[in-house]
């Protein structure tokens, strides 16, 4: 044992003396919140959300009320899951899951069966419509019920500025808030096959019935690219809703969630995340969309 008088026990005492006169916030201090002037997007609505502190970083009409598209299939996922139905069981594919509302084209043809477990995969990492629509058809109740639990889902969530007519965002009457889907994808990030699904960059799916087999990759660049951390991804589109990217993912020490809707150009979600990256590790690019672009 060290005496008191140990000049090793004295610099000791000394060190705690000098950290216990320190602020408690130190140890515990954030990231600093960069200045939302100098991040500009090409998407009209827009939110970053710090999932960590609950902070919201950057907000662009959050509370505006639009089409969301295929993002809606998020909703459809986690409703399939809280059903707790077989995920096992076999689905089909039938005249009724054609789009006639967009005309979109799909490579599953009519009397596909596949897993459950399948079509929600391929309705989340692939976006197809079809699976999404057998989804919800198959569900106890049919169609109807399966969309009343979607806008039940929701008020759980207290998004006040959703509303959902079917399960695959086909529908220009499906529509939220950027605000509303930060809720949406925190709670879909809480299921496992979500998270999983939708950061699959690519997979090979064999039909049993009739015998076929498809490649399919996600619908979004950066998942396949690799170089992102991502936990969570859904990407849409209609004519409606525009370009729309979600995506929960992890900037430096900085867990986040994204929120991206109504960009125009086929890339510019895509741009609008990598200029969210630069903004927020402060690299000077991300104040102007031009030189984002080029990049």
């Amino acid at each position: 044992m060290y005496q008191r008088s140990h000049p090793l026990l004295r610099q000791g005492l000394r060190i705690i003396a000098l950290l216990a006169l320190l602020p408690a916030t130190v140890a515990l201090a954030q990231p600093k919140a960069p200045d939302p002037k100098r991040l500009q997007l090409e998407s009209t609505k827009a939110v970053v959300y710090d999932a960590q502190t609950g902070q919201v970083l950057y907000a662009k009409n959050a509370n505006n009320t639009a089409p969301i598209a295929s993002i809606t299939k998020l909703m459809t996922a986690m409703v399939v899951l809280d059903g707790k139905l077989p995920m096992e069981e076999m689905l089909s594919i039938s005249k009724e899951d054609v789009d006639r509302l967009k005309g979109t084209y799909s490579r599953m043809r009519i009397g596909t069966r596949q897993s459950r477990k399948e079509m929600l995969r391929l309705a989340l990492m692939s976006s197809e419509n079809r699976a999404a629509s057998a989804l919800s058809r198959h569900y106890p109740g049919g169609r109807e019920a399966f969309i009343a639990a979607m806008n039940r889902k929701a008020a759980q969530l207290k998004m006040k500025h959703t509303f959902f007519e079917d399960s695959t965002g086909l529908s220009s009457h499906n529509v939220s808030s950027a605000g509303d889907l930060v809720l949406m994808a925190q709670a879909a990030s809480r299921y496992q096959l979500i998270t999983q699904f939708t950061t699959t960059a690519e997979y090979s799916v064999r039909f049993p019935e009739p015998r076929y087999s498809l490649d399919f990759v996600n619908t979004n660049r950066l998942v396949r690219g690799g170089s992102w951390d991502i936990q969570l991804s859904k990407t849409g589109y209609t004519s409606e809703a525009g370009r729309c990217l979600v995506m929960k993912t992890r900037v430096g020490n900085r867990p986040l969630v994204m929120v991206l809707l109504n960009s125009q150009g086929k890339l510019s979600p895509l741009g609008d995340a990598n200029r969210i990256k630069r903004w927020l590790e402060g690299n000077p690019a991300a104040r102007s969309s031009k030189s984002a672009r080029r990049a």
